[in-house]
């Protein structure tokens, strides 16, 4: 897509531009991110879909590629946004939903998968065949990994020639652990090598050209790396900008490759900006902005505890813990506490589990109640602002109405101006 390959060639030129790519399917989260691109006047927003949240049996959200282009279309109408700038992306297409199968089997899912990802307008593509199925060894040889990428490639690129529009632009590599953080305790984070980072985009280049994509190969606008950022349950690693001396230069005789980072959720303004001027011009945050979202919620609860009737209230925070315990198959295998220390985890862990139950229909149900006890009976501005201060400030500079809903907005709104900022050159200094 043209302007993801200007972003990067202007990031290549020298500019310390990037693109944060919001990876969510909370409707919420997808109107703050439409709201705050209007407001900032962003030409472009980013908005990408896993192969587990969204894939041709439904994924985790229950939506098939084209379901997910036209329920992020929809908000952004609603917003104002222009659909002409939000840019749809699919982040890990590959296999993964399904390494429990042979790998000939996961192969051909993951074919059905990026045809119709390219299919539905998706035009920022990262292929990830990096992770072993049933019959493959562990870890899968770097060749292999290139050839099943290069595989899904050609895929796309005769279905982007067959539906026409823009061609797709590619990113390459993965990181460890898998999106969404690390599901145990971190040990010592070991960056990505730059000869390893070379390695991974020579094994990609030589195998494009035997595959007959040579011309895709300009497309591929990022490779995927480890640059020393990461979080796990309850800390997170902050990027330490002198450990990735070497690897932020690994990529500069490469004139359309920047890095792409992943598990940048919870990193400071400072050092999401310093990732970018090192060149990890493509930012990806996923449960860092759900994350806001449930500090949100839990904000309007508290409110709606001091300003409603007990025998009125929704219960929203409760119910959402009781439906986590009562259906723990989205956890279980990550948070391993118990009692009080499980309690914290189901509310408060990075990784941020909650956000799967989120469509539950009890919780729907409790939160509407919620929106509407507070909606009927407004609670104070003294209230409010004791918990949600910084989003009730922006409304109230911005003369928006304060409404349950944007009060969520407006906070989420908070964490991508952090990204939107890094991601902004400085001006250019005035002389006088």
């Amino acid at each position: 897509m043209k302007a993801m390959r200007d972003l990067v060639a202007r990031h290549k030129s020298g500019q310390a531009c990037g693109i944060y790519s919001v990876c969510s399917a909370h409707p919420l989260v997808i109107e703050a991110s439409c709201d705050h691109a209007l407001k900032a006047d962003l030409d472009v927003l980013l908005i990408e879909a896993t192969c587990n949240q969204v894939n041709q049996d439904g994924g985790y959200t229950g939506m098939t590629p084209d379901l997910f282009r036209d329920f992020v279309h929809g908000i952004a109408r609603k917003v104002g946004f222009p659909i002409e700038r939000i840019l749809l992306g699919g982040d890990h297409l590959g296999p993964n939903p399904w390494t429990a199968l042979p790998a000939d089997e996961a192969m051909a899912k993951a074919d059905v998968l990026i045809e119709q990802y390219v299919a539905a307008g998706f035009r920022k593509i990262h292929a990830d065949c990096s992770m072993s199925c049933a019959d493959d060894p562990t870890p899968l040889p770097e060749a292999v990994i290139a050839r099943r990428a290069a595989r899904l490639i050609k895929i796309a690129e005769a279905t982007q020639a067959r539906v026409g529009g823009e061609p797709c632009v590619y990113v390459v590599g993965t990181e460890v652990p898998v999106p969404g953080g690390a599901a145990e305790d971190l040990p010592e984070l070991e960056l990505t090598t730059p000869d390893a980072a070379r390695a991974t985009l020579e094994a990609h280049r030589v195998i494009f050209a035997e595959e007959g994509l040579s011309d895709a190969w300009p497309r591929v606008v990022g490779i995927v790396v480890q640059p020393g950022v990461e979080f796990d349950h309850h800390k997170v690693i902050d990027y330490d900008r002198s450990k990735a001396v070497a690897l932020s230069a690994a990529l500069d005789d490469q004139p359309h490759v920047v890095f792409e980072a992943h598990s940048t959720d919870y990193q400071t303004p400072t050092a999401l900006k310093a990732l970018v001027e090192d060149h990890f011009a493509i930012l990806k945050v996923g449960p860092g902005v759900t994350f806001a979202l449930r500090e949100a919620l839990w904000a309007l609860d508290a409110i709606e505890r001091e300003w409603i009737d007990a025998d009125k209230a929704s219960s929203f925070r409760q119910t959402a813990i009781d439906r986590m315990k009562a259906e723990p198959r989205n956890w279980a295998k990550y948070y391993h506490s118990t009692g009080a220390a499980l309690d914290f985890d189901l509310q408060y862990s990075l990784s941020d589990r909650i956000r799967y139950y989120w469509p539950d229909a009890e919780i729907v149900a409790a939160q509407d109640r919620m929106f509407a006890n507070l909606t009927d009976n407004p609670p104070p501005m003294a209230l409010i602002s004791q918990y949600l201060p910084q989003a009730v400030a922006a409304l109230r500079d911005a003369g928006a109405a304060i409404t349950p809903a944007s009060l969520v907005i407006a906070h989420v709104g908070v964490t991508l101006e952090f990204y939107r900022a890094a991601c902004t050159p400085a001006p250019e200094p005035t002389h006088v």
